[in-house]
């Protein structure tokens, strides 16, 4: 039964379209098993436009910014960079079937993309293969080169030779995603945009997009069915491919194009809330979304095709926002909230990954048009006059700058506490502090068991934190960690998961939000609270309220069979248990309950805020054994 209900959650036409694309391709009635392509010899790239005139601003951007342009990327060009974090110092072309981290290699490399497992232990997890043939080394060699380096042009041309010798189209672990295939296509047409040779491309590159495109058309329909990024990141390539053929005279661009608009519309309705939440209850992903319309939004005007819709636009507007309320302005980061598999779409500048802001502020621009943060740090509203250019001096206005947007002069309001009913989730606010209360409301499949959780910040610091992602193919235990109940500041029932476990990537008996107090403010606090009753009888309901020093939390537990366990996730430090408090400087947290607490315990866990990074955490663990109510209360302190 539990199956069963899921599957109508998940929606019978979207388990038609899995069950179709599996029965085309496995018995090769998909036109994708039949598809061939020729890439001409050449280059992939001529000199931008402007070469050899010695301004050493070749190929700017054309937006009046090329005296003014940030500085240029070192990640991809003195060494290897992946997910964010883990660097190999060595400007060598990478190999391209090797995951890094272990040495592993895929074996028979060459055979067709729909011959390779999803999940190889001989490899380990897909996504170290699939890192370095995202081309994120496309932008930072594009960029070089548009300031008259020719060993940017030389790099970004070798090593895509290099990858296609490698990587003939079809065959290998590199042509098994269609979204993979997207993101390659979408970092193709920003490094013609910084070359300015988006106009004219050369026979070879109109080929390779070409063949990219004949990829992801044939399984689209599966993308869909999975309502998620993969939707808008092979409707984006498609539209943004196509309409570069048709401009340049190819006959299927065209049709490529309208494929792409017909579903970025789609997926735009269907998949953003009226609020700005994404289906996927993730802030990595719903950046990875963001940044995708983006550069739609873009290339869509760099070729002066039509508009989209009113309601697209509307969508895209409140998913810029969502983005703004979620991300810490002093640093940039945000909620580890939900699946973080460290995708990132445009990194034009050496940022940390886990900085928001250059997509909030590209988002902003383009959708909303206001700017979330000031042209430079510390400047001032701007005088009166025609919109700002980026200041290379902020790299959140790095995406602006490479891709030719203005910034507009009209700021964006301050985020502020806010209920985001759609996705499900309690912002609260106060002028040095912000908590998130996660509450389920799931139109769509949740990929943690995260029901209730509570994020602490201060200063644009996590205090209280979610345990991200890790790996999706690093064993079961990790996996049952790091996805599962006990790896976030909730509480778990009788050593179980909030829902039970049907796959890798699918909880089953979605939990429906029951008690919703929406967030209200007083002068002296911000509240809210949420509550839910799981497929087993057990419930929890949590209220919170944040002052300007203190995080106060009362969770009421009923109806578990023997024990309930509530934690708290601390920010990493030398924490002091001390009776019924833990310690750390000025910052105290003090847990007391209404029935006899059978352990209060300081134990080690684990996070992971970048893709295959584990690091330790403390973690305080509460367990009563009857029904009753705790109360949590986190007094840190706050210099005048």
């Amino acid at each position: 039964m539990t199956k069963a209900r899921t599957a109508l959650a998940l929606g019978l036409p979207n388990l038609a379209r899995v069950l179709f694309y599996r029965l085309g391709v496995g018995l090769g009635l998909n036109p994708v098993r039949r598809l061939r392509a020729h890439i001409p010899d050449g280059p992939f790239f001529s000199p931008p436009a402007g070469a050899g005139q010695g301004d050493g601003q070749a190929g700017a951007p054309r937006s009046g910014t090329a005296d003014r342009l940030p500085a240029l990327m070192r990640r991809w060009w003195n060494r290897q960079d992946y997910f964010g974090w883990f660097q190999i110092e060595d400007p060598a072309i990478p190999h391209w079937h090797r995951n890094p981290f272990s040495g592993a290699e895929v074996p028979e490399p060459l055979r067709p993309w729909w011959q390779i497992p999803d999940f190889d232990a001989r490899v380990g997890d897909i996504k170290t293969i699939w890192e370095a043939s995202r081309f994120d080394w496309v932008l930072t060699f594009a960029q070089h080169a548009s300031h008259g380096d020719p060993v940017g042009l030389e790099r970004l041309n070798a090593w895509l030779d290099d990858w296609l010798r490698h990587n003939p189209p079809y065959l290998g672990a590199n042509w098994k995603c269609g979204q993979e295939a997207s993101i390659r296509v979408m970092h193709l047409a920003v490094a013609a945009l910084i070359l300015d040779r988006w106009r004219a491309p050369t026979a070879r590159l109109r080929a390779l997009v070409r063949a990219h495109l004949q990829r992801i058309a044939p399984t689209i329909q599966y993308a869909i069915a999975q309502d998620n990024n993969h939707g808008t990141s092979e409707a984006a390539a498609l539209f943004i491919g196509g309409t570069w053929l048709d401009s340049v005279g190819d006959a299927l661009g065209a049709r490529w194009a309208r494929l792409g608009r017909r579903w970025l519309e789609n997926r735009a309705t269907r998949l953003i809330a009226e609020d700005g939440s994404f289906s996927q209850y993730s802030v990595n992903y719903h950046r990875l979304m963001l940044d995708t319309y983006s550069l739609v939004e873009c290339w869509r005007r760099r070729l002066d095709a039509p508009p989209f819709s009113r309601t697209l636009q509307g969508r895209l507007i409140a998913a810029s926002r969502w983005l703004h309320l979620m991300t810490q302005p002093e640093t940039g980061d945000a909620p580890v909230l939900g699946a973080n598999d460290g995708a990132r779409l445009l990194p034009l500048d050496d940022g940390d990954y886990r900085d928001h802001r250059p997509s909030v502020q590209l988002a902003m621009a383009l959708f909303a048009e206001q700017r979330a943060y000031p042209p430079a740090p510390g400047v001032g509203e701007p005088t009166p006059g025609p919109a700002p250019s980026p200041d290379p001096g902020a790299g959140w206005n790095h995406a602006l700058a490479w891709l030719g947007v203005p910034i507009p002069r009209i700021p964006a309001p301050r985020p502020s506490s806010a209920q985001l009913d759609g996705g499900g989730y309690c912002l609260l606010r106060r002028p040095r502090a912000f908590a998130m209360l996660r509450y389920p409301r799931f139109r769509f499949r949740p990929s943690q068991a995260d029901a209730l959780h509570l994020d602490l910040w201060r200063d644009g610091q996590n205090l209280l934190r979610d345990a991200g992602s890790y790996s999706y193919n690093a064993g079961d235990d990790a996996s049952r960690y790091f996805k599962g109940t006990a790896s976030h500041n909730t509480v778990q029932f009788d050593d179980r998961d909030q829902m039970p476990r049907l796959g890798r990537f699918l909880f089953g008996d979605w939990l429906r939000a029951e008690d919703v107090d929406p967030v209200a403010e007083t002068d002296e606090a911000v509240t809210a609270a949420a509550g839910y009753t799981d497929g087993q009888g057990a419930r929890h309901h949590r209220r919170v309220a944040l002052t300007d020093t203190e995080l106060r939390v009362e969770d009421r537990v009923s109806g578990f069979a023997e024990r309930a366990v509530l934690r708290w996730r601390l920010r990493p430090g030398d924490w002091s248990l001390d009776g019924d408090r833990v310690r750390l400087g000025d910052e105290c947290l003090q847990v007391t309950a209404t029935v006899p607490i059978a352990r209060l315990q300081l134990i080690e866990g684990f996070e992971s805020r970048y893709y295959l990074r584990r690091e330790p955490v403390p973690v305080l663990e509460v367990e009563v054994r009857e029904a009753g109510r705790l109360f949590s209360a986190y007094r840190f302190a706050v210099p005048s």
